[in-house]
């Protein structure tokens, strides 16, 4: 079977799509590195890198929610 288009319409993916996913997949992020730091008991030195990735990783998600703000205002 193949998965090719057939001549049918292709879907588009636009920016906000992306920023979307974006977005999301930050907020996993945030919430794995946040779960791993505080579940890490034998390697204190990796939970705080886990902890520091999630507080960095708080920031991405929270610029491209922002950035889903101006797309919607903009709807």
């Amino acid at each position: 079977m193949s998965c090719q288009n057939g001549g049918e319409k292709p879907i588009i993916v636009s920016t906000r799509d992306r920023v979307m996913r974006a977005w999301e997949n930050s907020m996993e992020l945030t919430r794995d590195f946040e779960m791993y730091s505080k579940e890490i008991h034998d390697a204190p030195e990796v939970a705080k890198v886990f902890a520091d990735f999630a507080e960095e990783e708080c920031v991405h998600a929270a610029r491209f929610r922002e950035i889903l703000h101006k797309y919607q205002e903009n709807m």
